[in-house]
């Protein structure tokens, strides 16, 4: 859908639509498997598919009047060729976003993707984009130095990415493989540098979730303990 997208054309909104949900639906199940991982306990991978892009797509929508809003008030701001790219704050989540500050912007919306999913269980399924701010707000020690690691993070990737897309353009100009072969290589690379940025998102940012918990219980227990 990415590169549907990118060819422009009638399809390209649509496609932009389906990939953001897309990435938001693989964000989703992996986030299950990443919390297990930190130690915690999640019930997101009992919910069947139906369930799953009905919160991907309540996800997305609210995340995509963010990133407009955002995008306008830079826009105002006089940042003008700095306002499109905070509406690429989902697709910096799987896909290297074109500046330094777009991927702290993407490390902030997979923040606030990863709360919603999380408040989402506890809610019966009801997704709030303002309950997650405000979850983001008091969690903003440990939630926001884990959205500052993930942004370096995205920055260290996208020299790596880009070192290995200009390794696939060469092989594009000079090899006479077939043309299959190269689209092939080219699926791959970005399948693959896709599933990296979702995993190290999620496993970054649970960490810096599970902290906060931790330290948050801590520092209730000592207040609580104080005569």
């Amino acid at each position: 859908m990415r590169l549907i997208a990118s060819r422009g054309g009638p399809l390209a909104l649509p496609a932009v639509g389906v990939a953001c949900i897309a990435v938001v639906h693989a964000f989703f199940v992996a986030t299950q498997r990443s919390i297990e991982l930190a130690g915690g306990r999640t019930n997101v991978g009992a919910l069947d598919f139906a369930e799953q892009i009905r919160l991907s797509f309540a996800i997305v929508w609210r995340i995509g009047i963010l990133m407009f809003a955002t995008s306008c008030t830079v826009l105002a701001a006089g940042c003008g060729s700095l306002a499109p790219l905070f509406m690429l704050g989902l697709d910096g989540m799987a896909f290297d976003q074109l500046t330094d500050p777009g991927k702290f912007w993407s490390a902030a919306i997979a923040a606030l993707i990863l709360l919603m999913i999380v408040d989402a269980e506890c809610n019966d399924g009801a997704v709030s984009l303002f309950r997650a701010a405000k979850a983001l707000a008091r969690r903003s020690l440990w939630i926001g130095s884990a959205m500052v690691a993930l942004g370096l993070v995205y920055i260290v990737l996208g020299w790596g990415q880009g070192y290995v897309r200009g390794a696939i353009w060469s092989f594009w100009q000079t090899s006479s493989s077939s043309q299959q072969i190269k689209n092939l290589i080219y699926f791959v690379f970005i399948f693959s540098f896709a599933t990296l940025r979702l995993w190290v998102t999620l496993l970054i940012l649970t960490y810096g979730l599970k902290q906060s918990y931790i330290r948050g219980a801590s520092a209730s227990g000592a207040s609580s303990a104080r005569p």
